[in-house]
């Protein structure tokens, strides 16, 4: 990669933590964008995560309706597939107190 192309990843990178530090200081309740811009973590890795959020969140109802009263292994699967720099714990409690996919983390909150 050239240093082009580095300048301008780092670019995209400092917009979109500008976008969500607008968002923090208009609600200081958004700690999940907060944990991100704190930890340096990229769209496409935010993206990947809200992804992974919807498709656990449908493994959980699907699970919940069938019987199932343990979900541990979607706490494993979620925390083996985070970005390397966040810890379960911390984005648990961030998205509950942001209000993100509050019924799946108020259950894995269960796990730690």
């Amino acid at each position: 990669m050239n240093e082009l192309e580095v300048l301008l990843q780092r670019i995209n990178l400092l917009e979109f933590h500008q976008k969500l530090m607008v968002k923090v200081l208009t609600n200081p309740n958004n700690d999940f964008y907060r944990l991100i811009i704190e930890n340096g973590i990229t769209e496409k890795e935010t993206n990947a995560f809200y992804q992974l959020c919807e498709k656990i969140s449908i493994k959980w109802a699907e699970q919940k309706a069938e019987g199932y009263v343990n979900f541990h292994p979607l706490l494993k699967e979620l925390s083996a597939l985070l970005p390397a720099n966040l810890s379960i714990e911390e984005v648990i409690k961030a998205c509950l107190k942001q209000g993100l996919y509050e019924p799946l983390f108020r259950e894995l909150q269960k796990y730690l």
